[in-house]
Parts: C-alpha cells; sequence; structure tokens
C-alpha cells in the first residue's frame, strides 16, 4: 500500500481555525507538509474577531509539525492576495491550497437582507476567487499544484433556508469544472470535498451520531487530494462518518424529436424518455456532451 507523503510541500488551508478546517491543518502538519492556518475568526455568521488561527498553528508547532498563522479575510481581494503572499514569504512556495472557509446565515428566501446573501457569497465563492486567482500563478509556474475546493449537500442537493450558502457551495462545483479543464496540462488537479462532520455549524443537526462524524474523517481525504499521490481531477467525493463516496453529474441520451422542432405535446409526450437515467454518461466537459449529441443524431 502506498503512502500519503506531503513533506516539504507548502498548503494553505482557509477556515482552520476550527472545525473540519482545523482538522485538515493537523492532518496535512502530521505527514509532512507545512501549513499556512488561515482564519479571521469570529463567529458562525462572520462577525467577531478571534485568535484561532494562531492557537491552531502553535498547537501544530508544539506536535513538532511546521506551521504559520494568517487572519487575513478571504472575503476581499486584498486578503486572498496577502494570504498567498505569506506562504511564499514563510514558506517560499504555494504547492496546494484548501478552500474551507465559509459562514452561515440561514433564512428563508422571502426573509433575506442583501448582506445575508452577499456576506456568504464573498467567503464560499468570493473567497476562492481571491486566494486561487494568486496562487494560480505560482502553481502554473512550478507546473505542479493541488486545489480542494469545500462544496456542500445544499448546494448538490438543497437545504431547507440555505439559498445563500447553498448557490455559494453549487458555484464552486462550477469553478473546480474550468479549472480543472485549465490546469490539468500544467500539473494543477482540482477537486472537492462534500463533507459531513461535527462542527460548530451542523452542531444540533446530527443528534447521538454527532460522535460518528469526527471532523478527522474528512480531513483523511483532504489530506490525499492535496497531496502529489492523488491523481483525480474533477471529482466531488462526499465524506462523514468513515463512508467516502463520489457525487456525478450525469448525462443522458435523452429523446430524439427528429429535424423538426418538438411541439410542448410532443415533450408531454416523451417526457419519461427524457428523463431516464438509463445509459447515462459522466461528461468530461461540455465538448463530451456534444459528442453525445452527435451520436444520438448519427452525425
Amino acid at each position: 500500500m502506498g503512502r500519503v507523503d506531503l513533506d516539504g510541500r507548502a498548503v494553505i488551508v482557509t477556515g482552520a481555525g476550527n472545525g473540519i478546517g482545523r482538522a485538515h491543518a493537523f492532518a496535512l502538519a502530521a505527514r509532512g507538509a507545512q501549513v499556512v492556518v488561515n482564519d479571521l475568526g469570529g463567529a458562525l455568521d462572520g462577525s467577531g474577531a478571534s485568535g484561532a488561527a494562531e492557537r491552531v498553528a502553535q498547537e501544530i508547532r508544539d506536535d513538532g509539525g511546521i506551521a504559520t498563522a494568517s487572519t487575513d479575510s478571504v472575503a476581499t481581494v486584498g486578503g486572498g492576495a496577502a494570504l498567498v503572499a505569506r506562504s511564499m514569504e514563510e514558506f517560499g512556495r504555494v504547492d496546494a491550497v484548501i478552500h474551507n472557509a465559509g459562514i452561515l446565515r440561514d433564512r428563508t428566501f422571502g426573509k433575506m437582507s442583501d448582506d445575508d446573501v452577499t456576506a456568504v457569497l464573498d467567503v464560499h465563492l468570493g473567497g476562492a476567487f481571491n486566494v486561487l486567482r494568486p496562487a494560480w500563478n505560482h502553481m502554473v509556474e512550478q507546473r505542479y499544484g493541488r486545489i480542494v475546493l469545500t462544496t456542500s449537500s445544499s448546494g448538490l442537493l438543497g437545504t431547507f433556508g440555505q439559498a445563500s450558502y447553498a448557490a455559494a457551495k453549487a458555484g464552486l462545483v462550477g469553478l473546480m469544472n474550468v479549472l480543472s479543464l485549465e490546469g490539468e496540462r500544467k500539473g494543477i488537479l482540482v477537486n472537492a470535498l462534500s463533507p459531513t462532520a461535527a462542527t460548530r455549524m451542523t452542531e444540533g443537526l446530527l443528534g447521538e451520531l454527532a460522535e460518528r462524524f469526527d471532523p478527522r474523517h474528512v480531513a483523511a481525504v483532504g489530506a490525499y487530494l492535496a497531496s502529489e499521490q492523488c491523481e483525480l481531477n474533477r471529482h466531488v467525493l462526499t465524506v462523514g462518518g468513515g463512508r467516502v463516496g463520489r457525487i456525478f453529474t450525469g448525462v443522458t441520451p435523452g429523446w430524439y424529436s427528429g429535424r423538426e422542432p418538438a411541439s410542448p405535446d410532443d415533450v408531454l409526450a416523451s417526457i419519461e424518455e427524457i428523463t431516464s437515467l438509463d445509459d447515462h454518461i459522466v461528461p468530461r466537459g461540455g465538448e463530451d456532451e456534444v459528442a453525445l449529441i452527435q451520436k444520438v443524431l448519427g452525425a
């Protein structure tokens, strides 16, 4: 059996002051990574401040690992740039980024304020752009990189009262799809995690099962995805309670209406064939769907 080795690799972890992010930082350091522990600190809604990042970094150092703290806000362009600069100053490189930072502003759609929308999007989705854009250039130059984005079942499947959170998390999968195509030839692989763990965000949701959902289950997969041993690209792995699986987007052959445009009545009559999951494919990009259409057309 092979071994995941991160010795000498510089890895940025956003939202690493608590929960899953903290577990990521410790798992990476245990495998030899030099970790930039990033956390603005504060409450789940993004308010307040604390020394969470420095506490985690110090704990890693006390255990014999290598870590430095960053309190830069990923919600701003300047904060993302400063975070990447911190890795370059401390370790001279950026080999991997695990974007885990996030906040919650749960509201039903009709009761959401403008700030409930923008605050969540700015951290989850905007934060990915703010950190990855400066990190990307370093990865391209060294022709190596690993990027791990954090999506959610809320974005992939839906959760009541989490419209802004779900939209941000689904957007991260779209970003993964594109970056995985752009980065592959440059040695940059991009994947995503959809975690379920006992953290501040899920407090009260898991009930008696909470102890089974240790964040370390998620961190083990994160460390693999951030390593050179990972050869996956454009995968969403769902992790929780010791179970690891894959969530994917499939495209079906569907129904062919013929050369003449269909009528709404034709669509109604054919809806079962249109929605059937039989013979679906898992496309690697838009061109794979075009190829499927060409096959159906006999082109």
